[in-house]
């Protein structure tokens, strides 16, 4: 809390939230992948605050800053038994924001998907401005997950009926990038596919996610061939054949990523050939296996879509 950055007179938790382009993301070795572009978000936070309060648990104190629209930051110190721990606590300001009425659904998702992404996380959220109709107790809900993505592609697959009862899971570390993949197929005709760069969502559909809608087709038509369940069909699956009733979720993180954009809606760090690699080696590898019968549903089942879609491409 009251260390002191390099040419700075003032402490570093000052510095975090009063400076632009501050923060431990711009050095390598405090975080170990972080999802911050230009070091501006908490700074912004601050700003738009009507009140921000920050505590700092850390060497038997505990540090607290607070800061206000109208007057200079204000800290003190106090003892506290050993620990080390941090809280930012803030109150949007209404001359800057039109709306400061949080809606409880938005933080819950996000939330959700943070405690999917990363695994074991525990995050509760907690809404005090509704209280329970029979206990009287805030609304409140608690969100951890010790399968990670395999239970947020379950989550996605809730009320379908699917093909396989567990989600195909690949994890690995690959030339410096982490990668968490999961799959599942259902009966519909619809594809979902999300993707993640440490934790945030590449939402910019038009691409291949980290390029693994090309290796998942390349790889399922190579096991089809390999399991002789091919032999029938006139040509390969085409992408759209593969990725009927796909729900997918890709996660990936990496040391300093480049995105494009201030919406971060697109990955330019390019990890795509690594990510390719490994769902072609896992995908290959899985469906050989006595235990790949349910790969080899799901090739089954796309095969069989395959065979419906060729009549009408080459009818055209």
């Amino acid at each position: 809390m009251m260390d002191t950055p390099n040419g700075q007179r003032m402490p570093a938790v000052q510095v975090v939230l009063t400076k632009l382009h501050a923060g431990g993301k711009f050095d390598a070795s405090t975080y170990k992948v972080s999802g911050g572009l230009h070091g501006v978000g908490v700074s912004c936070v601050n700003a738009l605050s009507q009140e921000f309060n920050v505590e700092i648990w850390r060497d038997g104190f505990t540090w607290e800053m607070d800061f206000s629209a109208a007057r200079r930051p204000a800290s003190c110190a106090r003892p506290v038994p050993a620990r080390s721990a941090a809280q930012g606590a803030f109150s949007a300001g209404p001359v800057d924001l039109h709306v400061t009425e949080f809606n409880y659904d938005t933080l819950a998702q996000r939330l959700r998907e943070m405690a999917f992404l990363n695994k074991g996380l525990e995050i509760t959220l907690t809404d005090e401005r509704t209280a329970d109709a029979k206990t009287g107790d805030p609304r409140r809900a608690e969100f951890r997950y010790a399968g990670g993505i395999s239970e947020f592609v379950k989550h996605l697959n809730r009320g379908k009926s699917v093909l396989h009862d567990k989600p195909i899971v690949m994890e690995a570390m690959r030339d410096g990038v982490e990668i968490d993949i999961a799959l599942q197929y259902n009966d519909s005709y619809s594809e979902t596919v999300f993707s993640f760069a440490n934790n945030i969502n590449t939402v910019d559909r038009r691409l291949s996610p980290f390029g693994f809608r090309t290796s998942l087709t390349r790889t399922i038509n190579a096991i089809g061939q390999s399991l002789g369940l091919f032999k029938d069909l006139k040509e390969n699956l085409s992408g759209d054949d593969v990725r009927e009733g796909l729900v997918a979720v890709i996660s990936v993180k990496l040391p300093q990523p480049q995105f494009e954009g201030q919406t971060k809606g697109k990955l330019n760090s390019d990890i795509a050939g690594t990510v390719q690699a490994f769902v072609n080696e896992r995908l290959a590898a899985s469906g050989a296996e006595p235990a790949g019968g349910e790969r080899r549903l799901s090739t089954r089942r796309l095969k069989q879509r395959g065979q419906e879609r060729q009549p009408a491409r080459h009818a055209t």
